[in-house]
């Protein structure tokens, strides 16, 4: 999770006029419910607010989801609700200065006209080839014929065999190696089953070991049809080690799940490196010269362990959610039989190739196994490739219950559970047509074999699901800021409003008449993907509102906070009155900030640059949270 980022200054949207919205009465009260008449019409301005346009997908990631994406990185439907699209099949009029701009290097050079452009990703334009003249290729490249090398939409530019390349980046540093046992090597006590459990040496928090939690129970939570599926997950913590602190779970916090790598890509990894089969589950010692890996937060320090191969390739390293680097191109080139292959894969390297390795990272998404089986010809040493790759990371998961008060009885025994749910992330993948992220792909697995044993009559203990997880985060604004008794405003759209149930849990038990709690949720389609419908505790049409945007009055989150001005205004000027927002940082993020702006533009008399100084105090002191990725 992060903080949501700055907005930037776009026009402000006056409040519409409802029943409960009066920009000439500035000072808040209490509404008693909340408002149902339909707002009007912003004049002049047909198409959605700018900062919810449409985006094209790129980039994968998971946060899952979460992610954070220590899963970490990002990519984002465009017909999300968050995003934007209305769902509506009538042409909109296109403002006059609105441009639509592709991913793409030559894109961004000829809008920007500028020589030097950078990706995104470190990879600026700093050496560019001085020669200005297209040279006579002689003996052209021929790019790989296979549908993998096809999937990456690479455009090459003039190259030939013969072609010179400068500033070709140097080598990768090889910092692993793997050796054979030998006779006076100490070999690790009882090891854990690898196959569902990290090895030990994959500590997220040393000296605390991930913890093998049961699976207790899991259901979807969307109908079919619905865009995004997700999730819900009951896991059993009764046997949560006791950590030093006085640490425990609570209410917005978040876990860590070590999710391994999918075995049938990892196997099919090593089918591409020509790994034999006999010596990847072959124990080794492994040392590493530098950094933390294959350990999470270790010390950056020389290791050596004794491990597998397997291991290291579906616990320690990512081969999924970055985007190439030219220092693994690099790598792929030194390997490289085919002279064809390698001079691509130089040429990427290289400052004449800069503007098509722009585009391969800013286009769309390449895993290493589809780099891999785009240069068949390339089999570097897995020690070597090891020592490019990131190291995998936890993906994090807000709690979307109370775990203080969360106790299922089985028998005699009252077993702990903690809850959390997950939207399944999806990107185009050139074998299968879709793969899914590394956490929630993970979790689906597991929560289908759940499904299906209890479809079939199996007791699902009796499959011993596992998941790695850890507790983490619970010192978050969340977690930290819901114990006020001021009232709430809990703004999210997808799963983004999962940690919000555990709020208004809590806050029912509470005496405290102040403790008066609201909710607006962003749907696509209540029928279909409305998460948690009637498991709130309460008459929901009190306290929660549901802004759909492909059905009924197809609207957004950020259409309704401003619809709601006067309850807005009312929390944020109450005294411990917090407002919280959950979800995705681009469309719905940005979106419900540039709302809250004019909220306080309308209800305190306020110009644009004191209404983002108010909420920006409103963030220092507190009182407004957000917590988008």
């Amino acid at each position: 999770m992060m903080a949501s980022s700055t907005i930037a200054h776009s026009t402000h949207h006056p409040l519409p006029e409802t029943s409960t919205s009066h920009p000439d009465d500035p000072i808040p009260t209490e509404p008693s419910i909340f408002t149902i008449s339909t707002p009007s019409v912003i004049q002049n301005d047909q198409s959605p607010p700018a900062s919810t346009g449409s985006a094209t997908s790129g980039y994968a990631s998971d946060s899952d989801a979460s992610t954070p994406v220590t899963e970490s990185s990002v990519e984002d439907d465009a017909t999300d609700p968050e995003q934007g699209d209305s769902g509506d099949d009538t042409p909109r009029r296109r403002r006059a200065s609105t441009m639509l701009v592709s991913q793409n290097s030559e894109d961004m050079r000829r809008i920007l006209g500028a020589e030097k452009v950078c990706c995104g990703g470190g990879c600026c334009m700093l050496s560019p080839s001085n020669n200005q003249e297209a040279p006579r290729i002689k003996n052209p490249v021929k790019p790989p014929d296979n549908k993998a090398f096809q999937g990456m939409g690479l455009k090459l530019g003039p190259i030939g065999l013969e072609t010179d390349l400068n500033s070709i980046v140097d080598l990768p540093e090889k910092t692993v190696s793997f050796a054979c046992l030998g006779t006076n090597t100490i070999i690790p006590g009882p090891t854990v089953d690898t196959s569902k459990h990290p090895p030990r040496f994959v500590t997220p928090h040393p000296p605390y070991e991930v913890y093998s939690a049961p699976l207790f129970h899991a259901r979807e939570l969307t109908r079919p049809g619905a865009e995004k599926r997700t999730y819900h997950f009951d896991i059993d913590v009764t046997d949560y080690p006791v950590e030093s602190g006085n640490v425990d779970f609570v209410v917005g916090g978040a876990i860590g799940v070590c999710a391994p790598n999918p075995p049938q890509v990892v196997d099919a990894i090593f089918d591409l490196l020509a790994v034999p089969r006999f010596v990847r589950d072959k124990q080794v010692l492994m040392t590493t010269t530098n950094g933390r890996w294959p350990t999470i937060w270790g010390d950056d320090q020389p290791r050596e362990l004794v491990t597998t191969r397997r291991e290291l390739l579906t616990w320690c390293s990512d081969i999924q959610s970055y985007a190439p680097t030219k220092g693994l191109l690099r790598l792929l080139a030194e390997y490289a039989e085919d002279p064809h292959e390698r001079k691509i894969l130089m040429y990427l390297s290289s400052a004449q190739g800069q503007p098509s390795f722009c585009d391969l990272r800013t286009g769309p998404h390449i895993t290493l196994f589809q780099l891999l089986s785009a240069f068949r010809s390339s089999r570097p040493p897995l020690d070597h490739l090891l020592s490019v790759l990131n190291t995998l990371m936890p993906r994090f998961y807000s709690l979307s219950q109370d775990p203080q008060v969360s106790c299922l009885r089985d028998e005699k025994n009252c077993r702990r559970l903690i809850e959390v749910a997950v939207t399944v992330h999806e990107t185009d993948d050139f074998a299968n047509g879709t793969r899914t992220g590394v956490g929630s792909g993970f979790l689906e697995r597991m929560a289908q074999r759940l499904i299906a044993a209890e479809k079939a009559g199996i007791d699902p203990r009796s499959l011993d699901l596992r998941i790695p997880m850890f507790r983490g985060l619970m010192a978050n604004p969340l977690a930290r800021e819901f114990v006020s008794d001021g009232p709430m405003l809990l703004i999210g759209a997808g799963v983004g409003v999962a940690p919000f149930r555990g709020f208004v849990h809590r806050r029912l038990r509470s005496a405290n008449c102040a403790n008066k709690v609201w909710v607006l949720q962003g749907v696509r389609d209540s029928l279909l993907d409305e998460l948690y419908s009637g498991d709130w505790g309460v008459h929901e049409d009190k306290v929660k509102k549901i802004v759909q945007s492909r059905k009924g009055e197809k609207r957004y989150v950020q259409e309704e906070v401003r619809a709601q001005a006067d309850l807005v205004w009312f929390i944020i000027n109450a005294l411990d009155g917090r407002v919280f927002v959950c979800g995705s940082t681009k469309g719905m993020g940005e979106g419900v900030e540039k709302a809250l702006v004019d909220v306080a533009m309308g209800k305190g008399n306020l110009n644009e640059d004191e209404a983002r100084a108010f909420w920006e105090g409103k963030k220092e002191a507190g009182q407004y949270i957000a917590e988008t990725w």
